[in-house]
């Protein structure tokens, strides 16, 4: 699916300045339907006197509507906000600052993006842990292909970010990480948004076992990778919230 041309238009209709506005979903991981909306995800930044003062501004802005029969979820968070998430382990803000699919950037973007190695350690495992738990529970009760998939990309994606320090969210990257089958599934879910698993595909105990499996390759990858404990970013996020924040 392509993106429409007037994703640029977005950023600058916002009611505070936007840092950064990027393109996440199933676009970032390799497996967008033809009718897959667009989640647009990025930091806005709150003047002083809705910081410093009594009434404090909108941490997280969320929004969602359909422009020309593409529906766009929107979602921003303050600068300061993010950059709490980023040294929290969480995989969603790394992935959402280092995609690919850039709509609106800034100084303060590529300075961010710069930063985002100072802030990876070998807990982001928990992450995209917990995250392919909840998708394989959802799989198992929908029987819906877009969380096998949602489970199967989370596992690659922690792996290679344990062994090798890279964040790649891209499932069709990361196939050397899954089953052979995966490129099907792929297939699959780029026809229809909401479809299940194709028939005779791969059994069910086939499915478990190979979820089980890269499990374990993340929870090894985890233990034995070379990523450090604890973020070493903090003082530089801290400076560049001020002077965001300064510059209004």
């Amino acid at each position: 699916m392509k993106l429409p041309g007037w994703l640029a238009e977005i950023p600058g209709e916002q009611p505070y300045p936007v840092v950064f506005a990027t393109v996440s979903g199933a676009h970032l991981y390799g497996f967008p339907s033809v009718d897959s909306d667009v989640d647009l995800r990025g930091v806005h930044v709150l003047p002083v006197e809705e910081v410093a003062g009594l009434r404090h501004g909108p941490e997280t802005l969320s929004r969602m509507w359909t422009r020309d029969g593409v529906e766009v979820d929107l979602v921003t968070h303050d600068a300061a906000k993010f950059c709490r998430l980023l040294l929290g382990r969480n995989g969603y803000v790394l992935e959402q600052l280092l995609s690919p699919l850039v709509v609106a950037s800034s100084p303060a973007h590529a300075e961010l993006a710069a930063l985002a190695s100072g802030c990876l350690t070998r807990h982001h495992a928990h992450h995209y842990l917990g995250f392919a738990r909840t998708q394989w529970r959802l799989f198992q009760k929908t029987g819906e292909l877009k969380p096998l998939l949602y489970t199967f990309r989370v596992l690659a994606t922690g792996t290679h970010l344990m062994r090798t320090g890279e964040l790649q969210a891209d499932l069709t990257r990361l196939y050397a990480y899954g089953p052979a089958y995966l490129p099907e599934l792929v297939a699959a879910k780029q026809a229809a948004e909401h479809g299940v698993l194709p028939r005779g595909l791969a059994p069910g105990e086939d499915l478990e076992a190979d979820v089980e499996r890269m499990t374990r390759t993340l929870e090894a990858a985890r233990d034995s990778s070379a990523l450090p404990e604890r973020a070493t970013a903090e003082a530089a996020l801290h400076d560049l919230v001020v002077r965001a924040r300064s510059r209004g």
